[in-house]
């Protein structure tokens, strides 16, 4: 199959689940022992990707290498990329109080030595819909496979939600014409009672539930690696000093548009978004998904 007609679907899986209280990227929520992950990939494979990328850490390499052992078809690349806190540009050092890398951004970064093609980008632990595979895949193969014509899934953020504590959420603006024109990345987003905010020492923003957000739902060229690669240098020389800063990918995609380096298509989406934050939300997410079997949405059993 020509480059150009090849796309990847790389899952950032290296997050520890501090909230959720174990390794929830394999937590099994299926019938069959399947985790949110299988579920996206199905929907991945089935819009048309070709490849998977898993980025994770060295501390679950072994218990994610285990668990898709021998699971997926044989014609499906498989691709592992290890997200290190010691992955940096020479010439810059971390300080030894820093225990994690540095954020969803760099993860993406970690997977530039195996991802050669256009590609989509998503969290392992959340539940996007068929239809967002479908419209970032027409996407990705639309383009050319180096240009900086990026593009992103779009939700409400009342379909984002969860009731069992505060989530954190990229808020978006976009022009006429479709474009993504800001994107704020709010970190402790609650719904009381038909109010949205974001609550933060400093203050309280008030959200809107039919704003588009961002649930990490990306796509990208390879281009984009070597944009991460300076934005990387930029971040660590304003930031590295501080042992909790994120490199986060709705910040560098605001200054990717403020730099005019490239654009993003914000694609609308019906979909269902749903995931697993916290460990009460996993009844919720298995009564899910058990819907979508009934209506015949999904296999009882999805590979094998």
């Amino acid at each position: 199959m020509p480059l150009a007609k090849r796309s990847t679907l790389v899952i950032l899986a290296a997050g520890m689940g501090s909230r959720y209280g174990g390794v929830k990227q394999i937590d099994a929520i299926g019938p069959n022992g399947e985790a949110i992950i299988d579920y996206s990939i199905y929907d991945a494979l089935r819009a048309g990707f070709t490849d998977l990328c898993l980025v994770i850490r060295a501390e679950i390499e072994e218990a994610v290498r285990e668990f898709f052992d021998g699971k997926f078809p044989k014609s499906v690349p498989v691709s592992y990329a290890v997200q290190s806190l010691e992955d940096i540009p020479a010439g810059f050092d971390h300080l030894p109080e820093r225990k994690k890398p540095w954020g969803t951004a760099h993860a993406v970064y970690a997977a530039r030595h195996s991802v050669t093609t256009p590609f989509a980008v998503i969290n392992a632990d959340d539940f996007y819909g068929r239809d967002s595979y479908v419209q970032l895949h027409r996407h990705l193969t639309s383009i050319d496979p180096v240009s900086t014509e990026y593009a992103m899934v779009g939700f409400r953020l009342e379909d984002t939600l969860s009731p069992h504590g505060t989530v954190s959420r990229g808020i978006c603006t976009t022009n006429d014409a479709g474009y993504l024109e800001t994107i704020v990345e709010r970190t402790k987003i609650e719904r009381v009672g038909n109010r949205v905010q974001d609550v933060q020492p400093e203050g309280v923003t008030e959200l809107q539930l039919a704003d588009i957000t961002s649930m990490n739902m990306f796509g990208f060229t390879p281009q984009v690696f070597f944009q991460i690669g300076s934005y990387f240098e930029q971040f660590l020389t304003e930031r590295g000093d501080d042992p909790k800063a994120e490199f986060y990918i709705p910040s560098l995609i605001t200054r990717m548009i403020n730099d005019e380096r490239g654009r993003m298509k914000v694609l609308p989406t019906r979909s269902r978004w749903f995931g697993m934050t916290y460990r009460d939300d996993r009844p919720a997410v298995q009564t899910e998904i058990r819907g979508f079997i009934e209506k015949g949405e999904y296999p009882r059993k999805l590979w094998g």
